[in-house]
């Protein structure tokens, strides 16, 4: 059994090796280098996961640093929608490299033309008197509760759930995701009632990544921060049918070391949404209280302009 679960973990460690970190070696030096990224897994939508890219993008500036530097922001915007049939390639720009901090630019591409464009600052290990940091939320541990998959099945066993909620939760059960989501206070049935746009949950990258340089566990959390995130900002609105949503863009802080393949609780809430648009913040918080990352993002989201009447 013991070496079912190694040989699994060990098939996931390689499918994020192919997904996220494994790009191609440099195809251009100078002025800047070019690498290329493949893409494994596809949303519905058929477009590119911005995730992915992120992760990516964050991967391709991390090769252009030393293994001293660690990456503590990135700050990205979405230009184009990515072609999920051709690869990405990754332009790499060392814009500044300093004494403390050290900036590269990055630029994913397709078709010639810019799909998505990224700052990401690197820094130096450096301590400092000054700390401080907001309290997590006291929620159940990981181990009380179900996952995604688990309350998926329980909400399909509902009778009288109705056809097209159906629809939803078995595409969203078909998507094979390497990541493990189990959501805190989730409702006994599935529910379209408008809430507050506030919602907690465990994540973490399936497998095992282990004890490795922590700019790898940061492109992992990269990748994991874009799942569900902008969906925030829909739950007091979830009587309207969403017509078009992606993501603008996408900043990310990173202030203590974490592990992506450990579960860290995801704090996500939408302050605000208007214009056809919606923002939402995030904190990755550790087991043990420390917030690890703090993320932001604004989307488009476009629906119909009537709500629709609930039928549960």
């Amino acid at each position: 059994m013991a070496k079912t679960c190694w040989q699994g973990c060990w098939r996931t460690w390689l499918k994020w090796q192919a997904q996220l970190l494994r790009l191609s070696r440099p195809i251009l030096w100078a002025p800047s280098r070019i690498l290329r990224g493949r893409h494994h897994w596809v949303p519905a939508t058929q477009r590119l996961f911005g995730g992915q890219i992120v992760g990516q993008a964050l991967v391709a500036a991390a090769r252009a640093v030393s293994r001293a530097e660690q990456v503590h922001s990135l700050h990205c915007y979405f230009v184009r929608a990515g072609d999920p049939k051709v690869p990405v390639l990754y332009q790499v720009e060392r814009t500044r490299t300093g004494k403390s901090f050290s900036v590269r630019s990055v630029k994913a591409i397709q078709h010639g033309q810019p799909i998505f464009t990224c700052q990401v600052s690197f820094q130096l290990t450096q301590e400092s008197p000054l700390q401080h940091q907001f309290t997590m939320p006291a929620v159940p541990p990981p181990e009380e509760l179900l996952t995604q998959e688990e309350l998926i099945q329980k909400f399909l066993q509902d009778p009288n759930l109705a056809e097209r909620y159906r629809k939803h939760l078995n595409k969203i059960q078909a998507e094979d995701v390497p990541i493990d989501i189990k959501p805190v206070n989730p409702p006994d049935v599935y529910c379209s009632e408008p809430q507050e746009p506030k919602q907690l949950f465990w994540v973490r990258a399936r497998g095992y990544i282990g004890e490795t340089d922590m700019k790898v566990h940061c492109c992992v959390a990269a990748y994991i921060s874009d799942y569900a995130f902008l969906g925030t900002a829909l739950l007091p609105h979830r009587l309207y049918r969403i017509k078009f949503m992606a993501s603008l863009d996408h900043s990310m802080w990173f202030h203590a070391p974490f592990r992506a393949d450990h579960w860290m609780l995801y704090e996500c809430e939408s302050p605000w949404a208007g214009g056809c648009r919606g923002l939402v913040q995030g904190r990755l918080w550790r087991r043990d209280g420390v917030l690890a990352v703090t993320c932001t993002q604004e989307g488009v989201i476009r629906v119909e302009q009537t709500p629709n009447q609930s039928k549960l």
